[in-house]
């Protein structure tokens, strides 16, 4: 688990209204910890160190204050951009390093690609590069929970682009016929990779879709985590009261690239770049703090310093961590091996045995 220092534990979810006050200083130390692992993990794909890695810079108020308004019950079902939802839900950076590194502590044993993660026990389902995907997914998860009569809600993450996806409609116009508890939360970063929102789509805003579908749409300033608190906290409400879900969009920039395999420069400019800067949520965030006496200079220093050392000491575990062996292959395919699969696990040892077959 991450270190409290840096990441407390979520409580229950909040009841609706504004993020209480003596939380706000939780949420800072999630984003803080968040904007860490991520410049970290920039660097270690442009060093060779993991393969890819999808950055968050810029979103770290939307996922932290959506996040913080969730019970540990509910779903999560993830874009690829979700780091900050990751590390609330109480997944380590260990844990996480581990996946992107794809070693032996790896859950997923090397099978998905790096920055594709999921796990049961945090009900947080495995990412998937496909965009939309995840969307009707969510709805399939409510369903059954309706069903189930479980008090949760499924929430969805996903961007402005995948708004033009076959599977957003779908997904959107199922929840409203079958009013089920989903919280489609749209982090609009103003860019799907490098196709600007002006070409998107012509609707005024993005919320505005959930009408067609008969549900509300909700625009929120997602560089304000205390105002995407209050929206998805009423919208989680509303879905456990049988009101059916809510489309909340999250107004945001995407400080870095879409991915590693990206380069901004290509279609954007700096002044727009700067101009966005300007509007950090982390330096946002920290004024509040600062202006509410919640915190001091020094304190937030310490706080920095706190998740730099903590991701430091991941990575160094999670570098030093054994590699996948190879017979873990056989793994998983069947609830028991039949025959035929077993021979051939046991021909992979006897060739890795005698040096024939190389790890």
């Amino acid at each position: 688990m991450p270190d409290e220092s840096t990441a407390p534990t979520p409580p229950a979810a909040e009841v609706p209204g504004e993020l209480p006050r003596d939380r706000l200083l939780d949420a800072y130390r999630f984003m803080v910890l968040a904007r860490t692992m991520d410049e970290r993990c920039l660097t270690l794909q442009r060093q060779g160190r993991i393969g890819f890695y999808v950055p968050l810079q810029g979103q770290e108020a939307a996922q932290v204050g959506c996040a913080l308004a969730l019970a540990p019950s509910d779903w999560i079902f993830p874009a690829y951009r979700e780091l900050a939802v990751a590390l609330v839900r109480g997944i380590s950076p260990k844990l996480l390093l581990d996946q992107f590194i794809g070693n032996s502590g790896d859950e997923m044993k090397g099978r998905q690609m790096p920055n594709h993660y999921g796990y049961r026990r945090f009900n947080y389902v495995t990412a998937s590069s496909p965009v939309g995907t995840q969307i009707t997914h969510a709805v399939g998860a409510a369903m059954a929970a309706q069903r189930r009569k479980d008090p949760i809600v499924t929430v969805c993450f996903f961007g402005d682009g995948t708004t033009s996806s076959n599977d957003f409609h779908a997904g959107l116009n199922f929840a409203g016929v079958f009013r089920t508890p989903t919280i489609f939360f749209c982090q609009n970063n103003r860019y799907a990779i490098s196709l600007p929102l002006e070409r998107q789509t012509h609707s005024p805003n993005l919320a505005v879709k959930a009408t067609a579908y008969g549900f509300p749409g909700v625009v929120v300033d997602g560089m304000d985590v205390v105002s995407v608190h209050t929206a998805v906290a009423e919208a989680r409400a509303r879905a456990l009261a049988g009101e059916g879900p809510t489309l909340i969009e999250a107004q945001v920039y995407r400080l870095g690239p879409h991915s590693t395999s990206d380069d901004p420069r290509r279609y954007r400019s700096d002044a727009e770049l700067a101009e966005w800067k300007a509007k950090d949520p982390l330096a946002r965030l920290k004024h509040d703090l600062l202006a509410q006496g919640l915190l001091e200079e020094s304190a937030d220093a310490g706080l920095w310093e706190a998740a730099r050392a903590e991701v430091t000491k991941a990575l160094a575990e999670a570098e030093a961590t054994p590699p996948i062996t190879p017979e873990s292959i056989f793994d998983d395919v069947y609830a028991s091996r039949p025959p035929a699969l077993e021979e051939q696990r046991v021909e992979c040892l006897r060739l890795l045995q005698e040096g024939i077959l190389k790890p």
